[in-house]
């Protein structure tokens, strides 16, 4: 699990035993993690998450009124801060450090001057977050639309800004066409070092196994990306979120890699690793 996301879920502990002391309710503003069973835990512990999509609607009001809410590590935006603190809210922001310079540098550019590009997913509440500060910026998500925009933007100063989970591989491809396109153009590395440090990591372990488990939540950006390259790798991939997942035809090959996501639980992998171990010892000694 990456410190952001650490960080985030210490956060959200602390603020569920502040809310058992003071009688209030917890929330995260989205899920925390992107694992259902880890968000399943903290439930456990009385931290619930509300929808930012109904948040948008008004439809929060009533849960969040006079709550703890706890800003995820993917961060908010902006009127999210201001309709939880309306309410009476003790907001508890847990914005990964490298969200928050991204946010900042979206909005000092367009102050700037420059046309701004997001690389990311159009979904993601990272993405979402540095929109609100950054409304005018455009999102690109492949190099075909970054090539789209960046022939419309041709003449402008334009400055690029990625989600810091996006492969590195993808962002390069995206910058590339901008480059190309563009005769004043400004790239802001935001890219988070251990999401490059995984993947870069999952190429090499390819190398040397015969297929590979990925261990993620299935709603999880980077554990996604993780899986795309061990496929683009040519060996056998399996994406799962719990040991109970495991195919049966994983035991058939005698080299296998295991590789997690950012927000992926230590104790669910060491779970999977003691499963894999299990029965491979099965399988050699019937």
């Amino acid at each position: 699990m990456c410190m952001g996301v650490r960080r985030a879920e210490a956060s959200a502990r602390r603020a569920a035993e502040e809310g058992k002391n003071s009688g209030k309710s917890v929330y995260t503003y989205g899920p925390l993690i992107h694992n259902p069973q880890a968000v399943a835990e903290l439930e456990k512990v009385g931290v619930s998450v509300l929808d930012p999509e109904k948040f948008e609607n008004g439809l929060l009001d009533v849960k969040a009124a006079n709550s703890i809410v706890v800003i995820r590590a993917h961060g908010a935006p902006p009127e999210a801060f201001a309709h939880l603190a309306r309410l009476g809210a003790k907001i508890v922001d847990a914005t990964c450090p490298r969200v928050l310079k991204s946010q900042k540098k979206a909005r000092e550019l367009l102050d700037k001057g420059y046309s701004v590009a997001i690389a990311g997913d159009r979904s993601h509440g990272e993405v979402a977050g540095i929109l609100g500060y950054a409304p005018d910026a455009i999102v690109v998500e492949n190099a075909k639309e970054a090539a789209t925009l960046a022939a419309s933007w041709s003449t402008r100063p334009v400055a690029l800004i990625a989600q810091t989970t996006i492969k590195k591989s993808e962002y390069d491809a995206i910058t590339l066409e901008f480059e190309k396109s563009c005769s004043s153009f400004l790239t802001v590395e935001t890219l988070c070092p251990a999401t490059a440090d995984r993947q870069e990591a999952l190429a090499e372990l390819a190398d040397q196994v015969e297929a590979l488990i990925v261990v993620g939540g299935k709603n999880s950006a980077n554990t996604q990306r993780l899986l795309m390259a061990a496929k683009e790798a040519g060996k056998p991939a399996w994406h799962i979120e719990t040991a109970e997942e495991l195919p049966a035809e994983i035991f058939r090959f005698r080299k296998v890699g295991l590789s997690a996501g950012a927000s992926t639980p230590d104790s669910m992998v060491d779970e999977v690793e003691r499963l894999l171990m299990t029965g491979r010892a099965n399988r050699m000694n019937p």
